[in-house]
């Protein structure tokens, strides 16, 4: 590992306050047209033990800095966010084929993040506990219960979100009093070392916040399990996930995995606004998204005129290049083209109804609506992570429910009912971690709690939730004589 020789194109991590890079490195190249975006290093484990061992260090100092002052630095790398966003969008577009509208509110939303949880950081209060409340003891004795950093806080994020979902993880630790080690995901890297660049020049400590690119297959695995780390925060497939569950052994994590999200339809529903929301939350980013709506369940009497009112709205999607702002681009690669594809070919020969798409060019796949879809079908359980939405027609709620929980997944569910007590109802039979009433399935407002049961997660996000999982309740306990 040498210092960071700066040249067109070539980017580097930031390690103990420094700008690295490596003899290796890995070519990052467009989702939309396979242009070359960069090259980042391909650190190895020897690297990531220097990493490791510099974030361990400056832990005990950062935590020694007050919290306002950290909040003082968090708010200045969201000013910095803000006055960055043309670049960064544009970087965002390029590298991950979001269109450039959605890559500018993905870089202000973030900026929104870490002001408020900069604010968040400075309301965490510890108490002080009285023994006599409990049978047996005096007066003289209390507990000061305080919040303290959890140490070095791992930080895993995906292509999707590079910028939004690497800072969800990094300002909470940060502001909890943490060191922090970003790991992005490779396609995303060029994105995430961006924002890393803006921590570093709103101030953050020399080794408290540091970065490390590379093949998963050579440090993944090395990093998870080393025992210097402290807590895991990782958003990513569900595969992924489970297996890092079973190797890390007793490390406190937060896990964002999977979604096979469904929207409910009853036959009260407003169909116009339903059709919207379900189009809008299905297809956007080509429904690259972990709470993209991946399954629609709607009852029988009003199945028609709901899969007539989506196909309008899915005729008037976008479809092109992010330069042109289409809500409908190219997917992040080959591999998850030919996933998507499989599973659309899997339900052509079993006989789901083709209503729109099933057209593909490179790694652009068109819209794709089916009606019809049964329970034989795997589109009706795995989740494709691109532009394609299947709905299946139940009788009642109360089948509707029983599809929607024999998911492995857990994410998030959408109800469309006029009817608060159908819509209560089925939302407190759902077996995920939300609910969304008349409304498409999404991530936010970041301060709600966000988090998946089953194969979807583990753990609570949202800021405040985010921040309590990474420091930890320490307790004092005092004698008077």
């Amino acid at each position: 590992m040498f210092k960071c020789v700066k040249k067109e194109n070539h980017y580097c991590n930031l390690v103990n306050g420094q700008w690295m890079t490596t003899e290796n490195t890995i070519d990052i190249f467009s989702p939309s047209d396979n242009s070359l975006i960069g090259t980042i290093p391909q650190m190895s484990q020897d690297d990531v033990d220097k990493i490791i061992k510099y974030a361990k260090e400056s832990q005990n100092s950062w935590s020694d800095v007050p919290v306002s002052k950290r909040s003082e630095i968090l708010h200045k790398a969201a000013t910095l966010l803000e006055e960055n966003c043309d670049e960064l969008s544009k970087v965002l577009m390029m590298e991950i084929g979001k269109d450039i509208n959605s890559s500018i509110s993905e870089v202000k939303r973030t900026a929104d993040f870490i002001r408020f949880t900069a604010d968040a950081g400075k309301n965490l209060e510890g108490e002080t506990i009285a023994a006599d409340t409990f049978p047996g003891f005096k007066k003289n004795k209390m507990s000061l219960v305080q919040r303290v950093p959890i140490g070095l806080v791992l930080a895993i994020s995906p292509f999707n979100y590079p910028i939004n979902l690497s800072a969800s993880k990094i300002a909470p630790a940060l502001v909890g009093g943490n060191s922090v080690i970003l790991k992005p995901p490779t396609q995303g890297a060029v994105s995430a070392l961006h924002l890393i660049r803006i921590f570093q020049e709103a101030g953050v400590p020399d080794g408290v916040i540091n970065s490390v690119t590379g093949k998963s297959s050579e440090i993944g695995d090395y990093l998870v399990t080393n025992d210097n780390i402290n807590f895991i925060n990782f958003t990513g497939s569900t595969e992924v996930g489970k297996h890092i569950a079973k190797i890390a052994g007793m490390v406190p994590m937060i896990m964002e995995l999977g979604g096979k999200d469904a929207a409910i339809v009853l036959k009260d529903a407003d169909l116009d606004d339903t059709a919207r929301e379900i189009v809008s939350g299905a297809y956007s980013y080509s429904g690259q998204r972990c709470t993209a709506i991946k399954r629609v369940l709607v009852t029988e009497d009003v199945a028609d005129e709901l899969s007539s009112k989506i196909l309008e709205q899915v005729k008037k999607l976008t479809i092109g290049t992010p330069e042109s702002g289409a809500k409908v681009t190219p997917l992040i690669d080959k591999k998850s083209a030919d996933f998507v594809e499989e599973l659309i070919q899997d339900a052509l020969s079993k006989g789901a109804k083709l209503l729109y798409g099933n057209k593909r060019e490179g790694n652009l796949l068109h819209p794709t609506l089916f009606d019809m879809v049964t329970s034989d079908m795997r589109i009706a359980w795995e989740e494709p992570f691109g532009p394609v939405l299947p709905i299946i027609r139940v009788k009642d709620k109360d089948e509707a429910i029983e599809i929607a929980n024999k998911s492995q997944y857990g994410l998030q569910s959408s109800v469309f009912t006029r009817n608060i007590n159908d819509a209560f109802y089925v939302a407190n039979k759902l077996e995920v971690g939300a609910v969304q009433i008349n409304n498409k399935s999404e991530r936010g407002p970041d301060h709600f709690p966000f988090s998946g049961v089953k194969a979807s997660g583990m753990g609570t996000q949202g800021i405040k939730y985010s921040i309590e999982a990474m420091t930890r309740l320490k307790s004092i306990v005092l004698t008077i004589d």
